[in-house]
């Protein structure tokens, strides 16, 4: 056993800031180019954030067949309008994969604290005011969600009621609502292997986490690649009780991003319009140039 030590053994070196990971030699290479070449996720112009919360997603997550009956019930153009602005398509963890993702036809009926005066700050708790003017502006959507009054009542007693009106979403992304409508990754927090996917004008459930900003279809053929997948893995992922890796925000951050490339920024399009394994390996080789390794670490990396 001594001798077999001796002989696998490697040296690692620490600073008192590094999480103690035990590396081989070309593993250890590997991670000191990551950080070399890369700038921490967190000091990019991005955003992270996470879907909205309904609190009883019966009342608000609706087929495509509910969101036809509730328009067909308007009772005029206006209504119509207006209330197809308010249904949206919705995005819930197990849609999403790699790049891409499967959409459900499944919409949210998108409803803000003291709709439709969410932006009026006069406004403090429940307000029957907000009530009012939803149930004349919006009757057809009013009436749905009243069939789940009871329901919905029933949600957090500290808040619904008392905070925000009995038909509004739990959290809306007060903060951040209109980062709905840009370009995102979206991921969700528990996956082996990284699955982040490009979504643009689609709101997303609180169990997926999101991402807006600049660089975006760079940033996702970086966190979809095998090298960023190792370094998280290995360098500053945590995992579940069972092992799957963690992908949550303030991990994520601490990636080094390589600065941003045209070529990258084209194959991860490309990529996003249509799927192949194909491309999916020279996004990795690519990346594995971005961060300057030679031939030996980069079929170190292929080979994983």
């Amino acid at each position: 056993m001594s001798d077999f030590v001796q002989q696998q053994n490697a040296v690692c070196q620490f600073s008192s800031s590094d999480a103690w990971v035990i590396l081989s030699p070309i593993e250890q290479s590997i991670k000191r180019k990551i950080e070399a070449v890369g700038t921490p996720l967190k000091d990019w112009n991005i955003n992270i954030y996470r879907g909205v919360l309904t609190g009883y997603n019966d009342a608000f997550i609706i087929s495509t067949e509910k969101r036809n009956e509730i328009l067909a019930n308007c009772q005029t153009e206006d209504e119509r309008q207006r209330t197809a602005e308010l249904i949206r398509p919705i995005l819930r963890g197990r849609d999403i994969k790699r790049y891409g993702y499967d959409w459900a036809n499944l919409w949210l009926i998108y409803i803000p604290w003291h709709f439709p005066y969410q932006f009026d700050d006069s406004i403090q708790g429940a307000s029957e005011k907000a009530e009012k003017a939803f149930k004349e502006q919006y009757p057809a959507v009013y009436s749905h969600m009243l069939q789940y009054k009871e329901p919905l009542s029933k949600r957090n007693k500290a808040e619904t009621g008392i905070r925000y009106e009995w038909y509004a979403m739990q959290r809306w992304g007060a903060k951040y609502w209109d980062d709905f409508s840009k370009q995102q990754i979206v991921w969700i927090e528990l996956s082996d292997e990284p699955k982040f996917a490009f979504a643009e004008n689609v709101t997303s459930v609180n169990t997926v986490f999101f991402m807006t900003g600049e660089h975006i279809l760079h940033l996702l053929g970086l966190l979809n690649s095998k090298l960023i997948s190792w370094y998280f893995r290995h360098c500053i992922g945590t995992t579940s009780g069972v092992g799957t890796n963690r992908w949550l925000k303030y991990t994520i951050e601490q990636i080094p991003m390589a600065p941003t490339s045209v070529d990258l920024e084209i194959m991860a399009k490309e990529i996003c319009q249509h799927y192949s394994k194909d491309k999916d390996n020279k996004i990795d080789l690519l990346v594995c140039h971005l961060y300057d390794l030679n031939s030996e670490e980069i079929n170190y990396i292929s080979s994983l």
